[in-house]
């Protein structure tokens, strides 16, 4: 006779019932293999119970607004300093300005409008205000983003 499926059984023993704890002093009643008193022995507690100590998430601040990760942060040269370390007008780029100490090597730089321009002058820059690039055409120069 060949062995089938149907013929297995598990080995004596494997199989054996579920204890059924708390249901009673005749099984495992009482205690109900909890040990005695203390809070694990008694109903659920909360993961993030500290024993009546103030938890952590309420010692904390709570956030205030919002954070943009994304956000860019420009180092700002206006158009009247422009004037200052540039008198003869030329071509101005951002190792320039940081070889004068106008900017930080290493962040973008934004031109921006304030103060007048008088002679001309060809900025390659990270960006530019509206004003600062009306203002630098109209003195003659051009206005490149990098």
């Amino acid at each position: 006779m060949t062995l089938k499926l149907h013929h297995l059984r598990p080995a004596p023993g494997a199989k054996t019932a579920k204890t059924r704890v708390g249901r009673g002093e005749a099984s495992k009643g009482k205690t109900a293999g909890r040990g005695t008193k203390g809070t694990k022995a008694r109903y659920q507690v909360p993961v993030a119970f500290e024993g009546g100590q103030m938890p952590i998430h309420m010692r904390l601040p709570k956030l205030k607004g919002f954070k943009n990760p994304n956000k860019v942060e420009f180092q700002v040269v206006n158009l009247d300093r422009l004037g200052e370390l540039f008198p003869e007008g030329g071509a101005v780029t951002v190792d320039d300005l940081v070889a004068k100490g106008a900017v930080r090597d290493g962040l973008p730089v934004k031109v921006l409008g304030q103060g007048d321009l008088s002679v001309a002058v060809q900025v390659s820059v990270n960006a530019f205000s509206g004003s600062a690039k009306e203002k630098i055409e109209a003195a003659g120069g051009t206005a490149t983003v990098v």
